[in-house]
């Protein structure tokens, strides 16, 4: 199956070429225009699946606030705002995004969940969010995020950072198939094409990996299925404690 999937990766590649032109012409910057329109209309159609799966995930928030304080929650990549309604009453929210024109849905999705104390909105890469002091959060989240930043080490990095210890990173993400599997070769014959128009989005993530070496005191880690195509149905979910 190895030689079948590296020649279909390379026709693939061929035929992208005209998208690996476009973004060495500065053109694909347009596109980062249109994704938050796009990812808009499948975070509707993600959290209704998945609904259950982030209800279970994120009632454990609580235990992370500090007594008698005000739970504080960073978003790392928080796109539409598609978890809000899942973050407990109160709750204060800052708001981070590579993408500045996530703007305007995330003013929607504020007042659509009043019950949260939203903070800021901060344009930073998960790589690089200097901007917020260490110790400073009792919890960092991350959904659908990790396969698409540059470096998944470097982003944990900077979320163990910026949580207080005892602190807790939530995540929910979709990962690599098993090597051997059917999934896992089209996920690498179609990586390309993926990457493109899931605006940086990597299928073959091994996220896991950097979870466990991220240098977390406690990680539980759940592989699932989710009910989606394929290529996207292994995902792993849960929480790393500082």
């Amino acid at each position: 199956m190895t030689l079948m999937m590296r020649f279909c990766a390379v026709v693939v590649h061929v035929i992208v070429l005209p998208l690996h032109l476009i973004k060495a012409v500065g053109l694909y910057k347009m596109y980062r225009r249109v994704f938050p329109f796009c990812l808009n209309r499948m975070a509707v159609k993600y959290n209704k699946k998945m609904y259950d799966k982030k209800k279970e995930l994120f009632l454990s928030l609580p235990e992370f606030n500090k007594p008698g304080g005000q739970l504080t929650l960073l978003e790392i990549g928080c796109g539409t705002g598609a978890n809000f309604e899942f973050y407990p009453r109160g709750c204060r929210v800052i708001c981070t995004d590579p993408n500045p024109h996530f703007q305007s849905y995330l003013t929607s999705s504020m007042g659509k969940n009043d019950h949260l104390v939203y903070e800021k909105f901060v344009v930073a890469s998960g790589e690089d969010m200097g901007s917020v002091e260490d110790d400073s959060v009792d919890v960092v989240v991350s959904t659908l995020v990790l396969c698409s930043v540059d470096s998944p080490a470097q982003t944990l990095r900077e979320a163990h950072r910026i949580l207080r210890p005892g602190g807790a990173f939530f995540f929910l993400e979709h990962v690599s198939a098993d090597p051997s599997s059917w999934t896992y070769f089209f996920q690498y014959v179609l990586r390309p094409i993926w990457q493109y128009f899931g605006d940086g989005c990597r299928i073959t993530q091994e996220t896991w990996k950097h979870l466990q070496s991220a240098g977390f005191s406690q990680l539980k880690l759940r592989h699932i299925e989710a009910p989606f195509i394929f290529v996207i149905k292994p995902h792993i979910v849960g929480y790393a404690v500082k």
